[in-house]
C-alpha cells in the first residue's frame, strides 16, 4: 500500500497527471465552443476577442502576483518587441481564430485532429531548411497523415467530403498556424519564459483584433448555460489548462508532455461523438489514430537525433 502511495506522489506522476489534465481540458474546451458555436449562436470573432484578452490578463497577472515577474521588462528590446508583435497577431491569434473557425463551421472533433497535422508540418518544414530530405521515419510519418487526413475528411469516400470545403480549410490553416505558433517564439521563450511570452501574445493578438472585431460587439444567444461555457473556455480551457501543462514540464521532459499532450484530441472527439451527437464513423475513428500516430514516430525521430 506505502509503495503504491509513494508511486502516486512521486514527482514523474505529477507530471503525467498535469499534462493529462491540461490536454483533457483543452479538448474539452473544443467542444464546449462549439456547443456555443452551434447551439447558442456565438461568432467566432466574439469569442476568440475575448478568450485573448480576458486569457492575456489573467496570465499577465499570475506572472506579477504569484512568479513575482516584471511583466513590463519584456518591452525593452527593440528586437523583442518586433518579434513579441509578430508572434501575437500572426502565431497566437491566427492559431486561435483558424482553430476556432475550423470547429464553427465543422466539429471540435475534426478541427482538433486536423490541427494535430502541425509536427508533419513542422517536421517538413525543417527538413526543408536543412536543405536535406526527410528521413525514412519522417517519410513514413507524412505518408500516414495524408492518409488518415483523407479517412477523416472523405469517409473513405474519394467522391465526397465528411465535412464542409471551409471546415477543411480552416482546420489545414490551423495546423500551419499551430507549426508557426511553435516554432517562431524560440528566442522570445529562452529569454522571457513562457508566462510573459504567451501572455503578452495574447493580449496583442487579442487587442490588434479588436480593431476589427470589438470585444463588446457580442452575437448569439446569453443564458446560465452559455456565461458557464464561456467562463469554461477562458478560464479552464486557457488559464487552468496553461498552468498545468508548464507545471508539468518541471517533473517530466517536454517530448513526453507533448506524446501525452495527444489526449486532447481523443477527448474532443469522444466528448462531442457523446455530448453533441457528432456523426464519427470507423473511417474517422482510424483516420484521427493514424494522425496521432504520425506524433509517436515523429517523436522518435527526434530521440535518434538527440542522441547522435
Amino acid at each position: 500500500m506505502n509503495s503504491q502511495v509513494a508511486v502516486m506522489s512521486s514527482p514523474r506522476t505529477k507530471g503525467i497527471i498535469l499534462v493529462l489534465i491540461a490536454a483533457t481540458l483543452w479538448g474539452v474546451s473544443g467542444t464546449v465552443a462549439q456547443y456555443l458555436f452551434h447551439q447558442q449562436g456565438f461568432s467566432t470573432n466574439w469569442l476568440v476577442v475575448n478568450r485573448l484578452i480576458f486569457s492575456g490578463v489573467g496570465l499577465l497577472f499570475f506572472a506579477h502576483t504569484v512568479v513575482k515577474q516584471n511583466i513590463w521588462s519584456i518591452w525593452r528590446n527593440k528586437q523583442d518587441i518586433f518579434r513579441l508583435v509578430i508572434f501575437g497577431v500572426i502565431g497566437m491569434f491566427g492559431c486561435q481564430y483558424t482553430y476556432f473557425a475550423a470547429i464553427e463551421h465543422g466539429n471540435a472533433a475534426t478541427a482538433t485532429i486536423l490541427q494535430y497535422l502541425a509536427p508533419v508540418i513542422i517536421a517538413c518544414y525543417l527538413s526543408f531548411r536543412a536543405k536535406s530530405l526527410p528521413a525514412k521515419n519522417e517519410l513514413l510519418a507524412i505518408g500516414i497523415a495524408l492518409f488518415g487526413t483523407f479517412l477523416l475528411v472523405t469517409k473513405g469516400n474519394i467522391h465526397s467530403l465528411s465535412i464542409s470545403g471551409s471546415a477543411f480549410i480552416w482546420g489545414i490553416l490551423s495546423a500551419f498556424a499551430l507549426a508557426f505558433y511553435s516554432l517562431y517564439p524560440g528566442s522570445l521563450l529562452n529569454k522571457w519564459g513562457s508566462l510573459l511570452t504567451v501572455g503578452w501574445g495574447m493580449m496583442i493578438g487579442g487587442i490588434a483584433f479588436s480593431f476589427i472585431h470589438p470585444p463588446w460587439k457580442f452575437q448569439g444567444q446569453w443564458s446560465l448555460t452559455s456565461f458557464i461555457a464561456v467562463v469554461f473556455v477562458i478560464i479552464f480551457g486557457t488559464l487552468i489548462a496553461f498552468f498545468c501543462y508548464m507545471e508539468s514540464l518541471k517533473y517530466i521532459r517536454a517530448s513526453e508532455a507533448s506524446l501525452l499532450a495527444c489526449v486532447e484530441p481523443l477527448s474532443a472527439a469522444f466528448l462531442a461523438v457523446a455530448w453533441l451527437q457528432v456523426s464519427f464513423g470507423p473511417a474517422e475513428w482510424i483516420g484521427s489514430i493514424l494522425i496521432i500516430a504520425t506524433i509517436f514516430i515523429l517523436s522518435t525521430v527526434k530521440r535518434k537525433s538527440n542522441s547522435a
